[in-house]
């Protein structure tokens, strides 16, 4: 009877032990429309003193504080497919260097364009832009950060994050 007290003990005690819930971890199931993509066509960059070339866009639906936004813009045509390009980006032209840029929040995004010399004398690089944005939410970047996403061409990322081409929308 001493040796069968302690082993029910043990016994007992360890049902509480594994029993428990650990309550630590919260989740909480957030409704997202992406990852997607949308394209921005016929974009036309306005002037101001504080922005400079700009163009800026509101999201549809705000993004999660965490998540990503990637944009390319069309440079041509491959055929009957466009090609992309990330931006960041610097053009190197006769008249000089053109930079395109974006920032965002959750909310929208800005994209600028800028250089080393008098944009308004090339307005081809102003007006009639396409552009591609894609948003990514960070829970499928499994730890990868927006570095990691500056290194992928548009392909790679609609692969990686399996985005469905055929629902691309427009903002």
């Amino acid at each position: 009877m001493k040796k069968f007290l302690p082993l029910l003990l043990l016994l007992v005690g360890s049902l509480f032990i594994f029993s428990c819930k650990d309550d630590d971890d919260v989740y909480v199931q957030v409704d997202v429309d992406y990852p997607a993509v949308y394209d921005l066509r016929n974009v036309n960059f306005s002037y101001n003193n504080d922005l400079g070339w700009h163009y800026g866009q509101n999201f549809n639906n705000p993004m999660l504080d965490q998540d990503y936004v990637v944009i390319f813009r069309q440079t041509g045509t491959s055929g009957n497919a466009p090609v992309w390009q990330q931006i960041p980006r610097t053009l190197y032209l006769d008249q000089g260097e053109l930079d395109y840029d974006f920032d965002f929040s959750k909310n929208d995004f800005m994209i600028y364009a800028g250089g080393t010399y008098d944009l308004s004398t090339t307005p081809q690089y102003l007006n009639n832009q396409t552009f591609r944005v894609v948003l990514v939410p960070a829970v499928y970047g499994k730890n990868a950060t927006l570095e990691d996403l500056k290194k992928l061409s548009y392909e790679e990322i609609i692969a990686k994050y399996n985005i469905d081409e055929s629902k691309v929308g427009t903002l």
